[in-house]
């Protein structure tokens, strides 16, 4: 009975023992649970305030930089003037992403209508202008990124000054964090706008080296066009000239055969033969009288005589020295020359006949076709 007794006594001190046990253990579970929610609570209203103050902060920026007007209006001013495709400036101003965009889809479309009709100077001008907005995108970009780390550094260290209940530091933090954050920005913007600055200032140099490049080309052309053009001019005079002295000539020999003055001149050159005397070349040049070369120095339009025609297709020049035998065609009427006075020559008689041959004068019999003088490079 005893020992039923003790164990039922045993039993119950165990039972309130465990009881006793229980009870301080859920108080605490339900203490350690209210605190969780709190700081759930706490870290959630300080996201919120956090979220809230960069909104702020970026709206702020945004409003900053729709407000800075003059540097976009003279950007977009020099773009207007560089390309033509915008008439005035539009009243609001787009963001810097939509107007980043909106440039690269002018640029393709222009890219390709004036790919084909575009100069090499608009086209390096293009790309020079291209590479500056890259740049400029990429120095921005690296602005944006560097503002970005900037922020989360300090909203970090905010957090952990929350954390620790030191409200007022974290807002010095916080303030001091988007003053730096927004001279980043700044700065990066500074260093985009001399980029693009720089690009242009390059492309407009471009363009008036390509326009000065342009002109000299259209006038070498102009130039080379007017004398392909007056060289047609002579060469169509010499030729019509030609054919009319041809003609003439040829009416002359068939009159003289029909007249029978062919037998006559015969007789004649037979006479003249026999009477003239030799050329002498030397007697001439001693004389003051022909002094042909300062008359040349003096009257140099004279000398020049244009183009010279072969009488064959494929003759090319010969250098001729005295006692040459030239073709008959080579000293035909077309080549004489009628008043050689005029060149300071001496004048001619019997059957010798100064004649040109390209840039040189040949004196020539004509009965024999024998080259009796020659002065070289007479004419130019």
């Amino acid at each position: 009975m005893e020992i039923t007794l003790l164990l039922r006594g045993s039993a119950l001190s165990a039972l309130a023992l465990a009881l006793a046990g229980i009870a301080p253990t859920s108080a605490a579970y339900a203490a350690s649970a209210t605190s969780l929610e709190a700081s759930a609570e706490m870290e959630q209203s300080r996201q919120d305030r956090r979220a809230q103050r960069r909104s702020e902060r970026r709206g702020e920026r945004r409003a900053q930089r729709r407000s800075s007007e003059g540097v976009r209006a003279q950007r977009q001013s020099r773009s207007f003037e560089r390309r033509g495709a915008r008439s005035a400036e539009p009243d609001a101003q787009p963001a810097r992403p939509a107007r980043r965009a909106e440039r690269r889809t002018e640029r393709r479309t222009e890219r390709r209508t004036e790919r084909r009709t575009e100069s090499r100077p608009a086209r390096r001008a293009d790309r020079v202008d291209r590479r500056s907005d890259r740049r400029a995108d990429r120095v921005e970009r690296r602005s944006d990124r560097r503002s970005d780390r900037v922020e989360r550094r300090g909203d970090r260290r905010s957090d952990r000054l929350e954390r620790r209940g030191r409200d007022g530091a974290a807002d010095r933090v916080q303030r001091r964090t988007d003053r730096r954050s927004d001279r980043v920005e700044r700065r990066g913007d500074r260093r985009a706008d001399r980029v693009e600055r720089r690009g242009d200032r390059r492309v407009d140099r471009i363009e008036r080296r390509g326009e000065r490049r342009v002109d000299r080309r259209s006038d070498r052309r102009a130039e080379r066009r007017a004398e392909r053009r007056s060289d047609r001019r002579i060469e169509r005079r010499d030729r019509r000239y030609d054919r009319r002295y041809d003609r003439r000539s040829d009416r002359r020999v068939r009159r003289g055969y029909r007249d029978g003055v062919r037998d006559g001149r015969r007789a004649e050159r037979r006479a003249d033969r026999r009477q003239y005397r030799r050329w002498n070349r030397q007697a001439w040049r001693d004389s003051r009288r022909y002094s042909w070369r300062d008359y040349r120095r003096a009257n140099r339009s004279i000398f020049r005589l244009g183009r010279y025609y072969a009488p064959y297709r494929a003759h090319r020049y010969n250098r001729l020295s005295i006692g040459f035998y030239l073709d008959s065609l080579f000293f035909g009427s077309r080549y004489y020359i009628n008043d050689p006075w005029s060149y300071r020559l001496p004048e001619v008689y019997g059957p010798y006949r100064w004649v040109r041959y390209y840039d040189d004068v040949v004196l020539v019999d004509i009965y024999t076709g024998e080259v009796v003088d020659v002065i070289h490079d007479f004419f130019w």
